[in-house]
Formats: C-alpha cells, sequence, structure tokens
C-alpha cells in the first residue's frame, strides 16, 4: 500500500495500516477531520494568545517556549505510537504547540516591531495564502500526489528533519552555520527551498486523509489525520517567519 507514503510521519503508510475498523464501528470521513482540524487551531489560538499575553505582561517567555516545544514533542510522540488515544491528547498537543507558536510569535513581533512591525500578521496571511493555495491545487488536481512525488517529498522532508538535527547537536561544540539565521542570498534560498517542501507535505497531508477515509480508517483517525496536518501547517508558520526575519534582517 505505498500510497500511503507522506512526508509527514504522522501521516505515513504504516500509521493507517495499523488500524483496524471493527464491524459496525464509524469510519473516519474527510468532513470530520476538518472539523477536527478547525477544534485544533482553536486550541492554537488559545495557546498562543496566553502566551503572548504572558509576554506582553513582561514575564520570562522561556518556560512557556520550552514547556510548548518539549511537551509537544513528547505528546507528538506519544500519539504516533498511540493513534487510538488521538482524541484525548491532539487538543493537548494544539495548546502546547499554541504556547509554543505565540512565545516565539510575541519574541519576533518585539524584536522586528519597529523595522517590521507587521511581520507576525504577515507571516500568517502568508501561511493561510499557501495553505489554501495547495489545498485548491490538490483539489483541481493540478498537481497530482503520484508514487514518484511522494517519494522525492519523503526524501526531501528526511533529509532537512536531518539536517536541522545535526546543526543544533554541532551548535552545542560551537559549529553554527550561519545561512540558518542571517539574510544571506544562500540563507534566504535556503529558506524558500524548505518553505517548498512544507507546502508540497501539504499535499501528501490531503491525500492520506482523503484516502484514509475512503478505505474506512476507523474514527479516531479522523483526530490523527488533524494532529499530522496540524504538524504540517505550524512547520510551514515557523519557515515563513523565519524567512521574513532573515529578509527584513538585510534591511
Amino acid at each position: 500500500m505505498n500510497l500511503f507514503k507522506s512526508g509527514n510521519p504522522a501521516l505515513s503508510e504504516k500509521q493507517f495500516e495499523q488500524t483496524l475498523t471493527l464491524p459496525g464501528e464509524e469510519t473516519m470521513t474527510v468532513r470530520g477531520t476538518m472539523n477536527k482540524f478547525g477544534f485544533l487551531m482553536l486550541m492554537v489560538l488559545a495557546g498562543a494568545s496566553y502566551a503572548w499575553k504572558w509576554f506582553a505582561d513582561g514575564k520570562n517567555i522561556t518556560p512557556l517556549l520550552l514547556g510548548g516545544a518539549l511537551g509537544g514533542l513528547v505528546v507528538a510522540l506519544v500519539i504516533i505510537f498511540k493513534k487510538q488515544w488521538s482524541g484525548f491528547l491532539a487538543p493537548a498537543y494544539g495548546l502546547l504547540q499554541g504556547l509554543f507558536i505565540g512565545g516565539i510569535s510575541a519574541y519576533f513581533n518585539f524584536a522586528f516591531q519597529e523595522k517590521y512591525p507587521d511581520i507576525i500578521m504577515h507571516a500568517v496571511l502568508l501561511t493561510l495564502t499557501v495553505a489554501a493555495s495547495m489545498y485548491l491545487l490538490y483539489t483541481l488536481q493540478v498537481i497530482k500526489v503520484t508514487e514518484k512525488l511522494r517519494s522525492i517529498i519523503f526524501i526531501a522532508t528526511a533529509s532537512i528533519a536531518v539536517f536541522y538535527l545535526l546543526s543544533w547537536v554541532m551548535g552545542f561544540f560551537g559549529i553554527h552555520f550561519a545561512f540558518l539565521a542571517t539574510g544571506s542570498t544562500f540563507g534566504i534560498v535556503f529558506s524558500l527551498a524548505v518553505i517548498a517542501i512544507a507546502a508540497l507535505n501539504l499535499l501528501l497531508d490531503f491525500d492520506m486523509i482523503e484516502k484514509g477515509s475512503a478505505l474506512g480508517a476507523p474514527k479516531y483517525m479522523e483526530w490523527f489525520g488533524a494532529f499530522g496536518l496540524l504538524v504540517t501547517l505550524v512547520w510551514l508558520y515557523l519557515e515563513i517567519l523565519r524567512l521574513l526575519a532573515k529578509m527584513n534582517s538585510r534591511k
């Protein structure tokens, strides 16, 4: 069942193959998944609003950033291995990611309040625009999700993940890749490439959700599919925010 090969580890082939629908059990639907995704977005907004206010009140944002990032990672790993719990854990993941995103956004808003006061608004609008565009391209089949495309996106996504992990580890030894943070030409091109890969992952996410629904995956997989889509959208937002920061650091 290679059609379930996705660049997003939360929506990979094995995740759907390991599910089993019992006779008479409700099955996954696209509408149900998107409704649950909407609920997760509300959780993200709630967490982000809390973190934003926390920062605006002059409090140390570091605990919320660490708690959101590490807590979100732990919850995400549990969801991936215990998909049946996703209905309970996915909202918690949304809240934790909201804390992380809200804290990061508040920091960038403060850092660029004079040079680029609308950086957060533009990052949000660009993220929503890219997501809507990719959904339209998928729906109209302008870009068809083929096996070759899945393989290319999977390899590219895995390569980016490994590179980010290596750069993080090497940072402890004083080795840094300047283009990850500075507005050099190569740094901007790199960010654009990563954003393109993140956007293409949305196509795979839409395809996985649709195929999961068509194959009659269990109802709880709606929460799991919504969680996987949120993972990609958060990644896309952070990369767009980083790109805008890089571009304006050159001015």
